[in-house]
């Protein structure tokens, strides 16, 4: 598959100012399978899976220095390690405390090797290191995929580069936007999670990849018991299912049914945060740049992060929404919300930690609240995200009005359009919003 991290990867490669590179993201996003692709096109591969080889935790007791490590390394799996040839990958990582700890010094006293490491349930680690890595060390967010490399991976090149040469004054023919959403409709009921997508891809099926989401599903749910000495289990399996519930509108933590109290819901909460399985979406009173100067923490939305699991785990019937033409028979409205959010996530944070954030205003008698604002480059982008192809545009012509914004940006089942300062983009086209500031 075809992911569009490996352009970033390519990069790091082969920059004169390379640090030591972290891959972060959730389980079975397939941060392995990326890093193996890379190794292809080195002379020489080493992969340390520090799970399943936990023999290799020796070598890093009492002595990080890189040059000894890698010396051990290489006897041990018969590969040579030379900078410049070599790529060496330390895989599942949070498994050994100290090899986290090593990479600083790989970067000091060995930066022409190139070192990438990556790890699920990673963020647990990396609390238990004060300083880590600061200046030394790069981090990439790798998720599940994008509806882009979706199609890539479907082999829709050309209805990629079409779509990719619209825009709302250019608007594609209608077969081309219907065609569109057919594959969309398909990805919002496979989601991103590469083994999922491979599986319908191969088997022209969609109840064999749900088959494999239902493994993912079970999977993720044996992860809960690596947190058992952090959180009560019931607890963190309840505030998982009320994300799914919950998700597009404002989260209400206290809506879980499980025992403890507010804080200990909270912190379950960040559990699965910390996992990568759901986002946080901050309300912002958005009156400049930057967008988090005026977070509210205490309100805020929570989108999960696939939503092909979303939808299984909820076991929606989807045969109403393959034939719809209204997203809004699936999740109550909110599936157009959490694809837009998810996809918002995928390109605009491969380098940092995902940081979205909505606006609302409560009036008496006039609510608006528009789904999400973001900032590009100087600029406040509002946008409103429609479940059908109809509805009005009252919440985002309060946020132009009173922000002062050059235009607005609208989210539905329409093909590209726009009504005077309000740009439309088809739900399938998020990326294309970007080029208005190109």
């Amino acid at each position: 598959m075809q992911r569009t991290i490996f352009k970033e990867l390519e990069s790091w490669k082969n920059s004169n100012n390379r640090k030591v590179l972290l891959i972060r993201g959730a389980r079975q996003v397939g941060k392995t399978y990326i890093v193996r692709e890379l190794g292809k096109t080195f002379e020489h591969f080493l992969e340390v899976n520090f799970e399943s080889e936990q023999e290799i935790k020796a070598f890093f007791d009492g002595n990080l220095n890189p040059v000894d490590i890698c010396t051990k390394l290489s006897a041990y799996y018969s590969v040579p390690v030379i900078e410049g040839e070599t790529l060496v990958f330390f895989d599942e990582i949070q498994a050994c405390i100290p090899a986290i700890q090593s990479l600083r010094y790989f970067y000091e006293k060995l930066p022409g090797l190139h070192l990438i490491a990556a790890g699920s349930l990673l963020e647990f680690s990396l609390e238990q290191i004060p300083s880590f890595g600061v200046g030394r060390i790069r981090s990439l967010f790798l998720y599940p995929l994008s509806f882009n490399e979706f199609l890539l991976a479907a082999g829709q090149q050309g209805l990629l580069h079409i779509k990719n040469d619209a825009s709302p004054a250019n608007p594609l023919q209608e077969a081309f936007h219907r065609n569109l959403t057919e594959w969309f409709r398909k990805f919002i009921i496979i989601g991103g999670m590469p083994e999922a997508v491979k599986k319908f891809l191969e088997k022209k099926d969609i109840l064999a990849a749900q088959t494999v989401l239902d493994d993912i599903i079970n999977s993720l749910q044996d992860d809960f018991l690596k947190y058992k000495e952090r959180i009560s289990i019931p607890r963190l399996k309840d505030v998982f299912l009320s994300i799914m519930h919950q998700t597009g509108g404002k989260f209400n933590i206290n809506s879980s049914s499980a025992s403890g109290n507010h804080q200990q819901k909270k912190e379950a909460l960040e559990m699965l945060e910390m996992a990568g399985l759901c986002y946080k979406v901050y309300h912002s009173s958005a009156n400049g740049i930057p967008l988090a100067a005026e977070r509210n923490a205490k309100k805020y939305k929570v989108l999960f992060f696939d939503t092909g699991i979303l939808q299984r785990y909820l076991k929606v019937d989807i045969s109403d929404f393959l034939i719809s033409n209204e997203i809004s028979t699936i999740n109550k409205g909110n599936i157009a919300e959490q694809f837009v959010g998810l996809e918002l996530i995928k390109y605009l944070f491969q380098s940092s930690r995902p940081d979205l954030h909505y606006w609302h205003r409560e009036k008496h008698g006039s609510h608006a609240e528009v789904d999400y604002v973001i900032q590009l480059k100087n600029k406040i982008l509002p946008i409103e995200v429609k479940s059908g192809s109809q509805g009005k545009m009252q919440s985002i012509n309060i946020f132009i009005g009173q922000k002062k914004s050059d235009f607005g940006i609208r989210v539905s089942m329409e093909n590209f359009s726009s009504y005077q300062n309000i740009f439309v983009f088809p739900v399938y086209a998020i990326d294309r919003l970007l080029s208005l500031i190109e």
